[in-house]
């Protein structure tokens, strides 16, 4: 069996994963808010409903802000080798995938709002099939991984 990869994402992943998180757990907050409201107008909603949702939202909010971005970020590791990108990550289900270099055909970095504030990209790794995407890398990392792999992609390309 293959060796797990050793090179992790930014720590700063976890923090933009829970701002994330708290974002759009205030969305359904809002929602649960909305409910109890309605229920005090609304006869046919009962009292217990917004309870309910309301506890649910509570959970929710603690287990995807709280738990689960630590968790995220111990699982995601990632390797670059002169003839292949390996990628793992997964909390209960581990994926481990391998990109031949020879499949890829171009190599992206992406950032939003949330990773702006944390100074991170995504790095996206395009193939004829699908994409795959490195998240939470530091900007200049990023950056420096994008042409280390095209580079590579294209050293590829000129043997064949």
């Amino acid at each position: 069996m293959r060796t797990e990869p050793t090179e992790r994402i930014a720590v700063e992943a976890v923090n933009a994963w829970r701002l994330s998180a708290h974002l759009i757990s205030a969305i359904a907050a809002i929602v649960t808010i909305g409910v109890f409201v309605a229920s005090h107008f609304l006869d046919f909603i009962p009292g217990w409903v917004g309870w309910t949702l309301a506890g649910f939202t509570i959970i929710e909010w603690v287990i995807t802000a709280y738990v689960v971005p630590k968790l995220r970020w111990r699982r995601w590791r990632y390797q670059i080798y002169e003839q292949e990108i390996y990628i793992q990550h997964g909390i209960i289900i581990v994926t481990r995938t391998v990109i031949p270099m020879i499949r890829v055909q171009h190599v992206d970095t992406k950032q939003g709002p949330i990773l702006k504030r944390y100074g991170l990209s995504n790095l996206e790794i395009s193939t004829a099939a699908t994409t795959h995407e490195i998240p939470a890398l530091s900007e200049e990392q990023a950056a420096d991984l994008r042409d280390q792999i095209s580079e590579l992609a294209r050293v590829e390309q000129d043997d064949v």
